[in-house]
């Protein structure tokens, strides 16, 4: 490497740096300090393979994985004897596993998904070959429930399979699971699949209370949390949950790696259930606990302070998402907001204070 690639380098780690600072309208944590495992970037760790199984491969961070994944299992309340999942690239992966399985049980169903759900399910919808009805939402980003209802009527022949949200993109709407299990039950539904798409719910409803429910005993049958969202990683990562019943219609012998073939991935990352394991164990529930408080004190002061200023401002109950009117271009840039249609928002991360408020109010008022 020559000096004008060492300085193309500095340059860009400089721009990052400074960008970080004004870094507001996505769903990610930069308080974060991994150096402890900086070591670990010298070896080539693959997880391939099913993470309770072993594998010929050797050089890998099962052991850990595990250690993540049994966390995550208490914190959903997995059953003990009927749980599995593993460390995913990101929600996206763990969405599209869900969505597997539950084909996989109900070939013949139908995914019923809100409008506000994420851009990339209707993508791994297609990938998967589902047929599918979109759901109308509400005006805070929940799932318009009679809509469910009626179209559910009209496809009553089909197992239904749910994807259901904690936490939509725009607005962090959260679906109501028990009036997901109500609205079956009132058409007397036997068979269907619940999905939860947990990205960014998934890591701070479980810390407050009173909060929407989604956990196992809810009756879902798989979870997707992200990892680089409340968490935070310099890798993006996630981890699904499943019941692991439905996972052994998916699971294949592979003697060439010595393991099941149970994952989306073949080859998967090593290194991100170590940054995982290394947050479990930094914080605990506890210590989640905290920062998701921190989160939700800043953006009720984010709202006060946006009404306050004349920009009318709201979020839902539980939610560290302030949604907003959309401001023009050159804010939406400086502040990187997420933008849609008519309305914007800020996502009141671990990084993002009073003080980062006060200043973006201060650049919307001028």
């Amino acid at each position: 490497m020559n000096k004008k690639d060492e300085k193309q380098l500095k340059d860009f780690y400089k721009r990052l740096e400074k960008e970080e600072k004004t870094f507001v309208g996505y769903p990610v944590n930069s308080s974060f300090d991994y150096s402890d495992l900086f070591n670990f970037l010298s070896i080539p760790l693959n997880n391939v393979g099913d993470p309770f199984c072993s594998a010929y491969y050797g050089l890998d961070s099962r052991e850990f994985e595990c250690e993540v994944l049994n966390w995550f299992a208490k914190l959903y309340q997995a059953p003990e004897e009927n749980y599995w999942g593993y460390v995913t690239n990101g929600g996206t992966e763990g969405n599209l596993y869900g969505l597997y399985l539950a084909r996989e049980l109900y070939p013949k169903g139908v995914v019923y998904y809100s409008q506000d759900t994420h851009y990339s399910v209707s993508k791994n919808i297609r990938v998967l070959n589902l047929e599918n009805i979109m759901i109308k939402s509400q005006s805070n980003g929940e799932m318009d429930y009679q809509d469910l209802h009626n179209m559910m009527a009209t496809w009553r022949s089909a197992p239904p399979i749910i994807f259901a949200n904690m936490g939509t993109t725009m607005k962090e709407g959260f679906d109501n699971i028990n009036k997901i299990k109500e609205t079956l039950k009132e058409l007397a539904i036997p068979e269907y699949y619940i999905h939860v798409d947990a990205a960014l719910g998934g890591m701070t409803l479980p810390f407050i209370d009173n909060a929407p429910a989604f956990d196992f005993p809810t009756g879902v049958q798989s979870i997707s949390i992200s990892g680089h969202k409340l968490i935070g990683s310099p890798i993006p990562c996630g981890v699904v949950l499943a019941l692991k019943s439905n996972v052994g219609r998916v699971s294949r012998a592979i003697e060439y790696v010595g393991s099941l073939d149970s994952t989306i991935s073949g080859s998967r990352n090593g290194f991100t259930p170590l940054l995982l394991w290394y947050a479990i164990k930094k914080y605990g529930f506890n210590g989640f606990k905290k920062v998701v408080r921190h989160c939700i004190r800043t953006a009720e002061y984010a709202v006060e302070k946006f009404n306050s200023a004349g920009i009318k401002a709201w979020k839902n109950d539980h939610a560290i998402t302030i949604v907003f009117p959309r401001p023009k271009e050159s804010l939406a840039k400086k502040w990187k907001l997420a933008v849609q249609d008519d309305i914007a928002h800020i996502i009141c991360m671990p990084q993002v204070t009073e003080e980062v408020v006060d200043k973006i109010v201060l650049d919307f008022t001028k």
